[in-house]
């Protein structure tokens, strides 16, 4: 059965093994995964502005909370109205993220089909230190690349979550939940395939890297 994703998913089937043929597969999905970041920095300099201006506007939505915070259709309108009026929007910080998730889901798909284009897809086949990367945790808990990969990301959600702490301190409504909202990729890896995994960790590691770049230099 034919769907939309039929046509990127063997591309990108044809690309990765094109790029195998020279480098490792695993360090391909790494510099698939760098590329896509680079394309998308653009987006991340609006989210970056747009959490200084909610940063900035943390005081007045305190406020609104406190006179508003009983009627939620009420508070919400002058949540939006805030927003508009400070020229900001409260999902700006959620465009890199949404961007990148035809990206990802390719990916999925690539390392979990059994078949791409009618034929048996090759990239099952290729593994990372001997852990194939289509293999899922749960099937190998005692791996130690999969413990190696959950040990990056904690580290690097833990780096997250110190900007979080130092951007935003606890000014910013629901700080507490920002700050482990990171810890997320931990639970996402446990649920994907390896490749998926390495994806993950490169490009949360990106942003993480990305977003402590912005804090210090002026985003226009």
């Amino acid at each position: 059965m034919f769907t939309l994703l039929d046509v990127p998913v063997a591309g990108a089937h044809h690309l990765v093994l094109a790029l195998a043929g020279v480098l490792d597969p695993a360090i391909v999905i790494v510099l698939i995964t760098i590329a896509v970041r680079l394309a998308l920095h653009p987006l991340a300099r609006a989210a970056a502005r747009g959490e200084r201006a909610r940063t900035a506007l943390a005081p007045q939505v305190r406020e609104l909370q406190r006179k508003y915070g009983k009627d939620r259709e009420r508070f919400a309108r002058e949540l939006a109205a805030l927003h508009r009026s400070a020229g900001t929007s409260m999902f700006a910080g959620c465009l890199p993220m949404l961007a990148q998730l035809p990206f990802f889901v390719v990916l999925f798909r690539l390392f979990s089909a059994p078949t791409i284009a009618g034929a048996p897809n090759a990239l099952l086949d290729r593994a990372l230190l001997g852990t194939p990367l289509g293999a899922h945790w749960p099937a190998m808990p005692a791996d130690p690349v999969f413990l190696g990969l959950f040990a990056a990301l904690a580290a690097v959600a833990w780096c997250s979550a110190r900007i979080i702490r130092r951007t935003a301190g606890d000014r910013v409504p629901l700080a507490g939940l920002l700050r482990l909202l990171p810890y997320g990729s931990l639970i996402g890896a446990a649920l994907i395939p390896l490749a998926a995994g390495l994806y993950l960790l490169t490009t949360t590691a990106w942003g993480t890297a990305e977003r402590a770049y912005l804090r210090r230099v002026p985003t226009g």
